[in-house]
Order: structure tokens, then C-alpha cells, then sequence
């Protein structure tokens, strides 16, 4: 099973280039399969997250065409089957967005309950409520949710939670229904704008995306589009964590310093300098880390899936810290792994109290979820001896050669797939 195995102690110095955001090019590819014209996306991560809904796109019978590793084509003209089986979308928990362009495009579809993580309890009622108010008769039964209606109409929609799921489905279902739709209480996320700025590139009408309130005005039809992906926020707010953690500087490029702002005031606050350019910021770690209090809110707040990272970088501060988690109630599994690496966390309810520590050891860990898998990773890096982490699956469903562009910044980290090759390692570099 592959792992990775890491040697710690050495700061992280160099630059560092980001990712499309997956959270983005999710929603973007099943917009994609909306018109019947070809829709050009690229700065795609490859990931497997992103690969599995291509694969899923081209099996219900859209004509998919990867260009490279980072920009596929997509034409929705031949899709033969509004049904995507649970087997396509176990793995990942974006399946849901092909109900609302399904649903948008034919009036009807009929999708696999979603998978991905278990960070807790992440229900699709809101999703639902908003596919019966713009008109649809929806079931989940056998694992599946059955949409359809005769035909969609706008409606006012206000959602009882700020969802991203939520707001970026009924988006895309209004997005081809007749007469105006208005979204109340919506997500503000910046992928929530960007699906919106690649549908209206397509054709449609949408105003207010990355506010509370988004208008929608229906149309009959979208159009084909050429269009890029944001970069990930959370692929950089890690390697902002990870420059923090082992006292480095790094220079993190291709992203947009305004979707950073939460992450890099709270860094500012635990003594990093961070400097700003147009496109790219630059984390130096400080003498030492001073501690602090996180709560995850919806964007612009502090984001949930950045939780577990920073815990790693305020186990090493100077006094003692909170961490509350208000968006999902199991994201704390990674704690038990960073305590047996020698950190002090103590989870009550939603809150982890985390005790400073002087500094890390290594230690075999396995990684829980996507995040804090990498948050694992992170500590590795900043501990010292060797540190593996197993079932990496879950980073790679959301990182991109995370290992290599770890290597970049001088990190000594090797992915493998045996103890042998853990052993020939260690002889290497120890």
C-alpha cells in the first residue's frame, strides 16, 4: 500500500506552484456537459478526484477529449443516459453536481448518493429543497437520488444553511429554468464564483455570485466556452502551513492573494511575515510561533478544510490554543495521530485545546481524510526522525504530486509502496 515516508527537521525554502482549485473544476466540469457545444476547461489538477467525475462524464456518453493532465474538452451533444452508477461515484463526494446539470439540461437525473471523506454528517436536503422549489419531484431510494420534473421554474429559494454544494446545484439546475431564481443565505465561496463567471461565459444569467444573494434569470440554452480554473486556495494555505511549521520561507505562486487573506492574517498573528504580490505570497516562518484562536466559519471566515493544518502548526506554539470547528463534527480523527507524534491536543465537544510542544518526533501515522492527511504530512516535515503516513489515497485525491513539490522546497519525502523500500530509504538519507 503506498505511503509516504519523510525525514523531518529541514525547513522548507524555494517557490512552489499551485493548482487549479478542485473544489472549482468539480462543479466546472459538470457545468460543462450543460450545452451541447464543446467546453474547453483547462488548469485542471490532476487529481483523482477530478479524474474519477471525467471518467464518470464520459460514461453516461459525453465526448470527452483530455488534451493533457491539466485541460480536457468536453461536448454534451452524445450524453445517451441521465443515470451515474454508484460504482463511478463512490470515491468522491461531488458526484451531486451532475444532478443539477442533469437535471438543468434534461429535466431529469438520476445520481448516486455521494461518497468521498467521512468528516461527518454532510446531508443534501438543502439540495434537495432547492430542486423541489425550482419544480422537481425528487426520491432517494436504493442509494439514489431520482430527479425530475416536466419542466423547470424559477423560484425564491432560501437556504436554512450556507452550503456550497447546495448553492453551486441549484445554480446550476436555475441556470435552464424559465422565468427568475433568487438565492437567499448563499455560499460565498470563491468557487461558487467561479462556476458562476464559467456559466455565464456560457451564456447564462447570473448575478451576485460571491454574495448572500445570487439572481439567476433562466435561459433556453448555453453555449460552448474556453475557460480556466481558479487556483486552490487550500493547496496553498497547506504550503503556507508547512513553510510556518519547519520555520522556512517559501514562495507559494499562482494564486489569488484575496482568497487568502484569512489564512495569511491568522499566520501574521502567530508571528510569520507574509509578504503579497499580484499573483503569489511568500510565508517566512518566525523565531517562534505564538499561540492563538481558530474558528471555521463559511467563507470569508476561516475554512474548515485549512482546520486541520494549522492545528499542526500551533501544536509547536508558545502557550496554548483553541481550535473550534462549527462546519463538520468529525474533523478532529487526525488528533489521536499528531498526539502519538508527541503533540498535547485535547478535543472537547468541537474544540481542540492544543498545549504548545517544543517540537515534534516521528512516528508511524495513518492519514483519516484528505486534510488531514496532509496536515500529517506537515507535521513529518517539521518533526524529528522519520515519520510515515499511511493511506495516502485520500491526498492524492486532492493534491497534485504533492510529493514532488515538496522535494522542490527540499523536503526529504518518497512515496512508496513496501516496508522494504521504507527500510532502503531510511539507509539513504539516515
Amino acid at each position: 500500500m503506498e505511503r509516504y515516508i519523510i525525514k523531518g527537521g529541514t525547513p522548507l525554502n524555494g517557490e512552489v506552484e499551485i493548482s487549479g482549485a478542485k473544489n472549482a473544476a468539480l462543479g466546472l466540469l459538470a457545468a460543462a456537459i450543460m450545452t451541447d457545444e464543446e467546453v474547453t476547461i483547462d488548469n485542471l489538477p490532476d487529481v483523482s478526484d477530478i479524474n474519477h467525475l471525467i471518467d464518470a462524464i464520459a460514461n453516461i456518453g459525453a465526448t470527452v477529449d483530455r488534451v493533457d493532465r491539466h485541460c480536457v474538452k468536453i461536448k454534451g451533444d452524445t450524453i445517451t443516459s441521465c443515470v451515474v452508477e454508484y460504482e463511478q461515484m463512490k470515491k468522491i463526494r461531488a458526484s451531486y453536481y451532475l444532478i443539477g446539470a442533469l437535471l438543468g439540461k434534461f429535466n431529469k437525473a438520476e445520481v448516486a448518493l455521494p461518497g468521498g471523506c467521512d468528516i461527518g454528517s454532510r446531508p443534501i436536503d438543502q439540495h434537495i429543497k432547492g430542486f423541489r422549489a425550482l419544480g422537481a419531484e425528487v426520491d432517494t431510494e436504493h442509494g439514489m437520488v431520482d430527479a425530475r420534473a416536466e419542466k423547470l421554474l424559477g423560484n425564491h429559494i432560501f437556504l436554512d444553511v450556507v452550503s456550497v454544494g447546495a448553492t453551486i446545484n441549484v445554480m446550476l439546475a436555475a441556470s435552464m429554468a424559465q422565468g427568475k431564481t433568487i438565492i437567499e443565505n448563499a455560499a460565498k465561496e470563491p468557487h461558487v464564483v467561479d462556476v458562476a463567471n464559467m456559466l455565464n461565459s456560457m451564456g447564462a444569467n447570473i448575478r451576485g455570485a460571491g454574495t448572500d444573494k445570487i439572481r439567476i434569470e433562466g435561459v433556453e440554452k448555453l453555449h460552448g466556452t474556453v475557460y480556466s480554473t481558479i487556483p486552490d486556495q487550500i493547496e496553498a494555505g497547506t504550503f503556507m502551513c508547512a513553510a510556518a511549521a519547519t520555520g522556512g520561507s517559501v514562495l507559494v505562486k499562482n494564486v489569488i492573494p484575496k482568497h487568502l487573506e484569512c489564512i495569511s492574517a491568522k499566520l501574521i498573528e502567530m508571528g510569520c511575515v507574509i509578504t503579497e504580490y499580484d499573483d503569489a505570497v511568500r510565508v517566512k516562518g518566525g523565531e517562534f510561533i505564538r499561540n492563538t484562536q481558530i474558528k471555521t466559519l463559511p467563507y470569508p471566515g476561516f475554512p474548515t478544510d485549512m482546520q486541520p493544518q494549522m492545528a499542526v502548526v500551533l501544536a509547536m506554539a508558545n502557550g496554548s490554543s483553541t481550535v473550534t470547528e462549527s462546519i463538520f463534527e468529525n474533523r478532529f480523527k487526525y488528533v489521536d495521530e499528531l498526539n502519538r507524534m508527541g503533540a498535547r491536543i485535547k478535543v472537547e465537544g468541537n474544540t481542540a485545546l492544543i498545549m504548545g510542544v517544543n517540537g515534534l518526533t516521528g512516528a508511524p501515522v495513518c492519514a483519516p481524510d484528505l486534510r488531514a492527511g496532509a496536515a500529517l504530512v506537515i507535521a513529518g516535515l517539521a518533526a524529528e526522525g522519520f515519520t510515515t503516513v499511511e493511506d495516502i489515497v485520500y491526498i492524492k485525491r486532492g493534491y497534485e504530486h504533492f510529493s514532488d513539490k515538496l522535494r522542490g522546497l527540499g523536503a526529504t519525502i518518497e512515496k512508496v509502496d513496501s516496508e522494504k523500500d521504507v527500510q532502503k530509504f531510511k539507509l539513504k538519507v539516515g
